[in-house]
């Protein structure tokens, strides 16, 4: 008898022509005692599975089981852990908490629930804000707390959906170590849903992918021993391995072919005088300090005195340089981006942009933020055409439309440009905001966390958009990213920062891989887990908020090498 089961289970909404079909012929068998992950993306019906399982909802077709008995509704025994805190704002964390305990033990004194409560809260590290309320709590900590709900329940099933996505890279692998220990100290049967194939592979027993198609796709068995340190598995060759295969089925089965489009770059100058995008990379024009920060600083009036965000940033940028710029959360990276932008003003030093200083916004220096900032009124074609209308003045009608479409075309939105901004999904918005970029032909690229919102499949996709984009102009570029392998992908070089205040470059690693590069190649290169774990032991190092002394930089010398530089160590 299995002990969790779905058997051909399929569910839809709606009839007739407005029928939706979510799952299709989904059969699945969980044992008691397993760690099952189901890995989805957007839109392959994982949270309707995860309804199913816990009773929220029934099959259109098939049987949903239970120790052999019909799921028909929800129980105590299968606890659900939602993606959305859904807290009482109005209770503190016991009081919280102690909703469960009352509703699964009734009968038990006052003390005797008090102390359940208690030792729940303590098992998610929550002792010493029992009695906050979740205005109070960072993310991180509300999760805990319905973390510690649903154990409360003391159910014989815990299913997760994506519990952790809504958190920042460090709270969610810490919180995703605090769920594998309770898991193997109570060794309760578990069903998690993610986006995360690093949080998978550390996690599962078994992984199954979810197809777009809402069917059941490839089975990966995790044989790699317990307890898996994420820092050790970056070089070990069976992780390495099955984090290629998870990788390349998924891109495989999620990711269409990209559109090459029918449009060309008309023959146009944009206004700041940078000849068109395509001659620009045809010429392949390389020029020694580009951009130059010199000595900058950043530096906010607070009631209790002045306080220096970030401090003595020097870096020198070649002309169609990728920059990575990396960093603990609060560490500046915004900040230095937004002053390179001129949207922040800047309190010392100087940041200089083809040898003139940067003063104020200039569509010479275009920005993708994390959310995209489209007019939602207006169509794609129409939002990228406001930007181009200013910055080719002297071209006809019909050659700024092309630049519109070409870009639109190359970021895969061909058969969309003409729909309005609020009818698209949030990877097609951020689409239209890297068109946008791109189509003023800007100087400078600066993007903060570009795909920070998105899930992984959207974001996989969309660094590959945008490396096929800037190969064609090789545009001088920075994006702030917390994402390890973001930054490697993207970058010639990754600049890594120390935590703030005072924030400032901590070491800086030339990553000499062949372009142009896909994630897959990257997973398959022998150094690209070399250049991984050069990062992740600097960001290691800065994780509970140290502050170790800053390694010199080779590329902070008062001249700027011909070539990108490794940091000193």
């Amino acid at each position: 008898m299995s002990f969790l089961s779905l058997t051909d289970v399929s569910k839809s909404y709606g009839v007739g022509p407005n029928r939706t079909d979510v799952l299709n012929g989904i059969t699945l068998n969980v044992e008691e005692g397993e760690f099952l992950v189901l890995l989805g993306f957007s839109g392959t019906g994982k949270t309707t599975l995860i309804n199913l399982l816990a009773g929220l909802e029934t099959p259109t077709k098939g049987s949903a089981t239970f120790k052999g008995a019909d799921i028909t509704g929800p129980g105590p025994e299968r606890g659900v852990i939602f993606q959305s805190y859904s807290l009482m704002p109005w209770l503190t964390v016991n009081g919280n908490v102690g909703l469960a305990v009352d509703t699964v033990f009734p009968n038990l004194s006052r003390a005797e629930k008090a102390e359940k409560v208690a030792h729940y809260v303590n098992m998610v590290g929550l002792s010493h804000a029992a009695a906050r309320r979740p205005a109070e709590l960072s993310g991180g900590m509300r999760q805990r707390v319905n973390v510690a709900r649903a154990l409360a329940m003391n159910p014989e099933v815990l299913l997760l959906d994506e519990p952790l996505s809504a958190l920042d890279a460090l709270t969610r692998a810490n919180l995703a170590d605090e769920i594998e220990a309770i898991w193997q100290a109570d060794k309760k049967t578990c069903v998690l849903i993610t986006n995360d194939v690093d949080e998978a592979i550390v996690l599962a027993d078994r992984i199954i992918a979810l197809n777009p198609d809402g069917t059941l796709g490839q089975e990966f068995k995790v044989s790699i021993p317990r307890p898996r340190e994420r820092g050790e598995m970056n070089t070990h060759e069976g992780f390495k391995k099955l984090r290629a295969d998870v990788t390349n089925y998924l891109m495989d089965v999620g990711i269409q072919a990209k559109v090459e489009g029918s449009k060309i770059l008309p023959d146009v100058t944009p206004i700041h005088g940078v000849p068109t995008a395509v001659k620009q990379a045809q010429e392949g024009l390389i020029e020694n300090r580009f951009l130059d920060f010199s000595q900058l600083h950043k530096v906010y009036p607070t009631p209790k005195g002045p306080l220096t965000v970030v401090e003595d940033f020097d870096l020198k940028i070649n002309k169609g340089e990728f920059i990575s710029l990396i960093g603990h959360s609060g560490c500046g990276k915004s900040t230095v981006l937004t002053m390179a932008a001129g949207l922040n003003e800047i309190s010392k030093g100087a940041i200089k942009l083809d040898g003139r200083h940067v003063e104020g916004a200039d569509p010479e220096r275009a920005v993708v933020f994390q959310a995209p900032s489209l007019f939602p009124w207006l169509s794609a074609k129409e939002n990228v055409s406001i930007g181009v209308d200013r910055v080719y003045p002297k071209a006809s009608q019909a050659e700024r439309q092309d630049v519109v479409e070409y870009y639109l075309e190359r970021v895969g939105l061909a058969d969309a440009m003409d729909k309005p901004a609020d009818s698209l999904s949030n990877g097609m918005k951020q689409r239209v905001g890297i068109a946008r970029a791109f189509a003023l032909s800007p100087k400078l690229l600066l993007l903060d966390e570009p795909f920070g919102m998105l899930d992984s499949l959207t974001r996989w996709e969309l660094q590959e958009v945008l490396m096929e984009v800037w190969s064609r102009t090789k545009v001088t570029a920075i994006c702030v990213t917390h994402d390890v392998d973001e930054a490697i992908l993207l970058a010639d070089r990754v600049v890594m920062m120390t935590n703030g205040p005072n924030a400032t470059i901590g070491k800086i690693t030339e990553v000499d891989l062949p372009r142009p590069r896909t994630r897959k190649a990257l997973l398959e290169h022998p150094d690209y887990y070399a250049y991984r774990q050069e990062v992740l032991d600097f960001l290691e190092e800065y994780e509970h908020g140290a502050t170790p002394k800053p390694k010199p930089a080779a590329s902070n010398s008062e001249n700027a090498p011909e070539k990108p530089a490794v940091a000193a160590e």
